[in-house]
């Protein structure tokens, strides 16, 4: 009987395997062969530009080698790791809002949504036309005499702190963290918080000792998603910026509309570079997050 079993369970997933392979073929061969170029253009393969030096690592110690790389390296984790930490708090608290029950809840749950449909480029729009000097809310400030003229409002955008560029990252991030999250809080659901509860646990305690190892899983996912977008992202920095030193994905695209098309291949170095740099970081998140996991005794 278990031999039947399993020589059917084996059927079913090559059947499955089967069926999955013309599309992981196109995708192997499209994103693959597109990595692989990359790669060998950032090593000196490029013949259509007259460059051939394969493999050479000379673009990767210019770029290395460059302190405006650096800095600008700094500049691309500060606003990754800065809208990915805010987006999660507020994630958090909205996720745990929305377990509970409060009137108006059907409305609040659509329109905490609205950001996830609405592109980047649009938020990078309202964040100029509220936050820019003599936009909506200098103008409003100015208005409620807080300051004399929409000029003297605080700097927020064009400048290194990034203030625009994050809260454009946290207003689109923030919702689908906490859609995340709440869908993991409606799985576990509330039984074992009001037991602790129960037992004379106090707030902080059921949170961080309850709650929060049982979030961990949706925090973990939504993290990974929104940081290795932030990391690599180009509008919101390009736009809101502060001009040099720009991130890295903006130094790529200086590189590739250079004049001199061979620095293409600089920028392709960049690219390459930013991926290193992202995969490192995530890879040792991911192994944090599964030595928690063991220590707390789920694998």
């Amino acid at each position: 009987m278990k031999t039947t079993e399993l020589a059917r369970h084996k059927r079913e997933r090559l059947l499955m395997w089967f069926q999955l392979l013309p599309v992981m073929t196109v995708l192997t061969v499209l994103f693959g062969g597109a990595l692989l170029l990359g790669i060998m253009q950032s090593l000196g393969f490029a013949p259509w530009f007259g460059v051939n030096t394969f493999p050479d690592s000379t673009y990767f110690r210019a770029l290395w080698g460059s302190s405006s790389f650096w800095q600008s390296l700094w500049l691309t984790l500060y606003y990754a790791i800065a809208a990915t930490v805010i987006s999660l708090v507020l994630g958090i608290l909205l996720a745990m809002a929305m377990v509970r029950t409060f009137p108006s809840k059907t409305l609040y749950k659509y329109l905490y949504k609205l950001p996830l449909m609405i592109p980047y480029t649009v938020g990078i729009a309202l964040a100029v036309i509220m936050l820019g000097n003599g936009g909506m809310l200098s103008r409003l400030m100015a208005f409620g005499g807080f300051i004399d003229d929409p000029a003297q409002f605080p700097q927020i955008l064009k400048t290194h702190m990034g203030w625009g560029i994050i809260a454009v990252y946290v207003w689109k991030q923030t919702p689908f963290v906490a859609l995340t999250i709440y869908a993991v809080l409606l799985g576990v659901g509330r039984e074992t918080e009001e037991a602790a509860a129960i037992l004379g646990a106090s707030k902080r305690q059921i949170f961080f000792q309850v709650t929060f190892p049982q979030i961990m899983p949706g925090i973990v996912s939504s993290t990974l998603i929104i940081f290795a977008f932030n990391i690599g992202a180009f509008e919101a920095p390009f736009i809101l910026g502060g001009g040099f030193p720009d991130t890295l994905p903006v130094v790529a695209w200086r590189f590739f509309n250079d004049a001199d098309y061979t620095l293409q291949l600089q920028g392709m170095a960049t690219v390459v570079s930013i991926a290193l740099i992202a995969g490192v970081i995530l890879y040792t998140y991911l192994a944090i997050y599964r030595r928690y996991e063991r220590r707390i005794g789920r694998h």
